[in-house]
């Protein structure tokens, strides 16, 4: 029996034995495996990008079932600390060569921009340092723009902050390029923000040249726009220079001769307003009044003969309708609201100088349609002239004093057209006798024998000469034609008017009484410098208009014009408001 158990407790020995020591290699397999795969986190770095499902599946396997959960919990702090290296670390996915491209990226973006903004990037570089370790929270807000849209960033903050968001965007955009090329961009925007500062320079210079433009329209007075071919004024050229065709043509009104000289009816263009013109045959007569006339002054004589040519002259005086079309811009104002296009004609007369307004109603009370215009002076009356040349096309102007004479006479050799009695005058004239201190409307009373009525009272008519007491005796012997007597630019007064008034008694209104403009014609007028265009204190004064059969030259034209120097300084005195 002894010798069967010996080799029994040998094997069985040997089996214990190889049992224990089986035990205790298989003891120490299972403690040292648990010890040794906790600390295995380089894994865990390949599970970084959570995004990706599939770098954590391959850790899965290895690990037992149990020790999954023990990494979840340190997986949520540093998920949030890699996020942050995610804009640095995302080159670095890719084999060795992001890691140089991160350098050059982050250093050579980080010098250049610290040209452009050196407070906000050394600032960028802080905070994946410090947040970390400090605040927690504070990485968030840098972890969404890096990690969520570094795309998205541009299009929604540009609008806000340009220039701290352009250096963000090129740090995003270079990374992924590796080129060394691309800093060269990064220097451009350096080449493009200097450019800018030239243009507020030129936003500076800009309203340096509106401060000259002002100066610009100085040169247009008032409301003279249209200017000639040759660049001057119409107010300045005799109208003969520029006059247009007729807008309305008026057989009656066309003669070559005076044989073919008719009666015609003038129409102002674009209005209603018409006026008759009646012919006035050429011929001689003798200027001034007999030294046995009754009630004759020295400055009518002595008569001496003169010659004078056909024309057409106005059948009464200009009214009120005719003279406000031009004088108050009626005209003007009429096409503005018709809205009516403005015609050749038309942009001349827009062009002639009209006066400034009056201080008070000229007709002081006494009536205006139908009625004698009063109250202009000679300029007044001679740039109306001007401006109806322009609207109709014909050559108007006022006569000269042995024009008017002529053509009140008449052919009569009388103190009156209708004889020596002034006992009747009222049958032909208002005046004082019978006006009730005003004028009254135009052709109520008898023409004279060549159908021109109010050639005796009414209004006084102003006619091209200047007064001159002594100017007949310059004419004897010379058998003058068309003799005028020239006014003096520098000289306002002295200018004649005819026919006498509603004012005058009886021996003023005989053909050949002469009467003298003065200065208290102006009195009440309050303007400093006294108006060119109103007499405040002749509401007596009136005109009526000629036409000749012969158009003058421009030389003859131009001593019938308005005096354009004087035009000039009113207009420099009233500062360009004409």
């Amino acid at each position: 029996m002894m010798h069967r158990v010996v080799p029994v407790s040998r094997h069985g020995l040997g089996w214990c034995v190889g049992l224990m020591v089986c035990g205790l290699i298989a003891g120490l397999m299972v403690g040292c495996g648990p010890k040794e795969k906790p600390p295995v986190k380089p894994p865990a770095k390949v599970e970084q990008p959570t995004s990706e499902p599939t770098k954590p599946q391959p850790s899965e396997p290895t690990p037992p079932a149990v020790k999954l959960p023990e990494l979840t919990p340190p997986e949520e702090k540093p998920a949030e600390k890699p996020a942050e290296k995610m804009t640095e670390e995302k080159p670095a996915e890719k084999p060795a060569e992001p890691k140089p491209t991160e350098k050059p990226a982050e250093e050579k973006p980080a010098e250049k921009p610290a040209e452009k903004m050196p407070q906000e990037k050394p600032a960028e570089p802080k905070p994946p340092e410090e947040k970390p370790a400090e605040k927690p929270a504070e990485p968030k807000p840098t972890e969404k723009p890096a990690e969520e849209k570094p795309a998205e960033k541009p299009a929604a903050e540009k609008p806000e902050e340009k220039p701290a968001e352009k250096p963000a965007e090129k740090m995003t955009e270079e990374k992924p390029a590796e080129k060394p090329a691309e800093p060269k961009p990064t220097e451009k925007p350096a080449e493009e923000k200097p450019a800018e500062k030239p243009a507020e320079k030129t936003a500076q210079e800009k309203p340096a040249e509106p401060a000259s433009t002002p100066q610009q329209p100085k040169p247009a007075a008032g409301e003279q726009a249209f200017r000639l071919p040759d660049g001057r004024d119409p107010t300045d050229v005799p109208a003969v220079v520029w006059l247009p065709k007729p807008t309305i043509r008026i057989p009656e009104s066309e003669a070559a001769t005076e044989a073919e000289m008719k009666p015609y009816t003038e129409i102002i263009p674009g209005t209603d307003v018409k006026f008759e013109m009646i012919p006035i045959r050429g011929g001689t007569f003798k200027m001034g009044s007999p030294e046995n006339e009754k009630n004759r002054k020295p400055d009518e004589g002595p008569q001496v003969e003169v010659q004078v040519e056909p024309f057409w002259m106005g059948k009464c005086e200009v009214t009120w309708d005719e003279y406000e079309l031009w004088a108050m811009g009626l005209d003007k104002q009429r096409r503005k609201i018709k809205k009516i296009e403005s015609t050749e004609q038309d942009r001349i007369a827009d062009a002639i100088t009209i006066p400034t307004k009056p201080y008070t109603d000229m007709t002081f009370g006494m009536g205006k349609e139908g009625y004698p215009a009063v109250c202009m002076t000679q300029l007044a009356a001679k740039m109306y002239c001007k401006w109806l040349s322009a609207k109709t096309g014909r050559y108007y102007r006022l006569p000269t004093e042995a024009e008017w004479e002529y053509a009140c006479r008449a052919g009569t050799t009388s103190a009156y057209s209708f004889g020596d009695d002034p006992e009747k005058l009222g049958e032909y004239a208002w005046y004082a006798d019978n006006s009730d201190d005003k004028y009254q409307k135009v052709g109520k009373k008898k023409p004279n024998p060549w159908g021109l009525y109010d050639m005796h009272g009414n209004v006084a008519e102003w006619v091209l000469d200047r007064y001159d007491p002594d100017f007949y005796k310059t004419l004897v012997g010379k058998k003058p034609v068309r003799p005028w007597n020239p006014p003096d630019p520098k000289q306002e007064w002295g200018r004649v008017v005819r026919g006498g008034s509603w004012n005058d008694d009886a021996d003023r209104l005989r053909s050949a009484a002469r009467t003298a403009s003065h200065k208290d014609w102006k009195m009440q007028d309050p303007q400093i410098p006294q108006s060119i265009w109103y007499l405040t204190d002749a509401n007596f004064v009136g005109f009526r208009v000629i036409r000749p059969l012969k158009l003058p030259t421009p030389e003859e034209a131009q001593k019938y014009d308005p005096e354009p120097e004087v035009v000039k300084e009113y207009r420099e005195a009233q500062a360009n408001k004409m």
